[in-house]
């Protein structure tokens, strides 16, 4: 029997965290960090750097970093001004890397989680969300993919249970609202929505929201303005061997 989370006889699909990345399959993956994973991989597509996502920053991380011959990523309360963290501001200052792990215990996982599964996976944001979305209507128009989904990476409350961040989900609706398409899912016209609701209002809202204001009360307001970069990047970074490369 057809699972009945799986938003089944839709072209477009919208879901959160890695469980339902897991139970809503699409030919295409977009995933949606936006506060800061896939807008810290925008930033690195942007300078040539490719990104190999990670869960855990541990020592198995270094050892992965050494095996690629890439830079490790550190946490951004410890990163010095020639270390690069999840900031995206970190990897604009830092100079001649070309290769970045960067663990996150949310987008990062899910696009990890998702490698294994045969879907093309890509990192989407506020800065690609349109340049996303043209990159995927050509996939579309070859033939080459049937469904697509956004999913929405979210945060951890303290016990570990997913918190639903607005920014994800503005993030995962205005790429699929750049889609253009009449067949979404009930979820992803939720999620259209949302973005439509507040597409005039950004950047501001982004730095009013939950986690825009948990950054900029940690010192980081430049994260949340780089975020707030709306159509600002052209790089549609695609997963493949672990990889995240630049693709326009």
């Amino acid at each position: 029997m057809t699972s009945p989370y799986a938003q089944d006889g839709f072209g477009i699909g919208f879901d959160w965290g890695p469980v339902g990345a897991g139970v809503v399959a699409g030919d295409i993956v977009a995933v949606v960090d936006v506060l800061s994973f896939t807008t810290a991989v925008t930033v690195a597509a942007d300078l040539g750097v490719d990104v190999y996502p990670y869960r855990w920053r541990d020592e198995t991380a270094v050892a992965y970093a050494e095996q690629y011959g890439a830079k490790l990523a550190v946490g951004r309360s410890e990163a010095g001004p020639d270390d690069v963290s999840l900031s995206p501001v970190s990897i604009r200052r830092v100079t001649g890397i070309t290769k970045l792990v960067l663990p996150s215990p949310n987008g990062s996982t899910i696009a990890k989680l998702l490698s294994d599964s045969g879907a093309t996976v890509i990192a989407v944001s506020l800065r690609n969300r349109r340049a996303a979305a043209e990159w995927v209507t050509r996939q579309l128009a070859e033939g080459s993919a049937a469904k697509v989904v956004a999913i929405a990476a979210g945060e951890r409350w303290k016990d570990g249970s997913l918190r639903p961040a607005v920014e994800d989900l503005w993030g995962a609706g205005g790429f699929l609202s750049a889609l253009e398409s009449d067949d979404l899912s009930p979820e992803a016209r939720a999620a259209v929505a949302a973005y439509d609701a507040v597409a005039d209002e950004l950047p501001k809202l982004l730095h009013e929201c939950a986690g825009g204001r948990e950054l900029t009360q940690y010192g980081y307001p430049e994260d949340v303005a780089i975020a707030a970069e709306v159509d600002q990047s052209r790089s549609v970074p695609v997963l493949r061997d672990g990889m995240m490369f630049r693709s326009t």
